[in-house]
């Protein structure tokens, strides 16, 4: 059984696949059976292809596929909403990865899912989108096509291929720190080889785990205390500003592995605190 940790959709069935969420139908409906779960049967293959070969997807304008991009639409109960454009989006989170389960199945979009290509799994962004994807802990970089929707586990904001996960070099941890940034394939960009390496390695990212955000200090301070007593870890607010006046977010933190923010984020829904965020510094 794959290390990763994510819910994912099953898309055997076509009408799960492309029309559940243009109908706006919700994961549960008959004929998607990924309910269960986290790393129910899903692993890397037995005998793995050569993936020195493996280059990254080419940015190409393409019109937005027919399916899987409604307004919104409801996986296990939350609803998520489509941005029309992937515009200027930039994002550091945690990725995780699918495999041999879904491998011929239909993505989102309508795709088969090929576990060698060099394609991903986003909740919001519009199919497809290209983007370019850094592994802040070792420098890697790849571009990936993204055709499917997903990774419906909290704290994950992309879920890559086998093939974009190994080149990513996160297989052997089965998550992994990184920054995704939207590429306009109408601009032209520079040749890029399979994989690259950035010329300095951000070895220094660090991982919070955001429990909360208040334009009034008072109220911040006082989710502070609460969670003080918790044990959960070290308790910070971080000022801010936004067009608003200040913002006051409180975190916890910093955390040495992804499973430690799992954990935390789980331990905190019993305390009633569902809506938490994955920042990385």
């Amino acid at each position: 059984m794959s290390k990763h940790s994510k819910y994912k959709t099953d898309h055997s069935d076509p009408v799960a696949a492309g029309l559940a969420a243009a109908l706006l139908l919700t994961i549960a409906l008959t004929g998607c059976s990924s309910q269960g779960p986290i790393d129910s049967g899903d692993n890397a293959p037995e005998h793995p292809k050569d993936l020195s070969g493996v280059k990254n997807a080419v940015p190409r304008v393409e019109p937005h596929s027919r399916y899987g991009n409604p307004e919104s639409y409801v996986v296990f109960g939350k609803r998520y909403y489509t941005k029309s454009s992937s515009a200027g989006y930039s994002e550091r989170g945690i990725a995780s990865w699918y495999g041999t389960k879904f491998h011929g199945r239909r993505t989102s979009s309508g795709e088969p899912y090929d576990i060698y290509k060099m394609t991903a799994a986003h909740k919001t962004l519009p199919l497809p989108t290209y983007a370019k994807v850094t592994n802040l802990r070792n420098g890697r970089i790849i571009i990936v096509k993204i055709n499917d929707r997903g990774p419906f586990h909290d704290n994950r904001i992309i879920d890559l291929s086998y093939a974009a996960a190994a080149r990513l070099g996160i297989m052997e941890y089965g998550t992994g720190l990184v920054e995704v940034v939207a590429i306009d394939p109408s601009k032209p960009s520079p040749r890029q080889p399979a994989v690259q390496r950035q010329a300095i390695t951000d070895t220094s990212a660090t991982l919070f785990l955001q429990v909360g955000a208040f334009s009034s200090r008072g109220n911040a301070e006082r989710l502070e205390q609460r969670l003080q007593s918790s044990g959960l870890g070290e308790i910070h607010i971080l000022e801010a500003s936004n067009t608003a006046g200040p913002l006051y977010r409180v975190r916890i933190g910093p955390l040495a592995t992804v499973d430690d923010a799992d954990r935390i984020s789980n331990s905190l829904i019993s305390l009633g605190i569902s809506d938490t965020h994955v920042i990385i510094d």
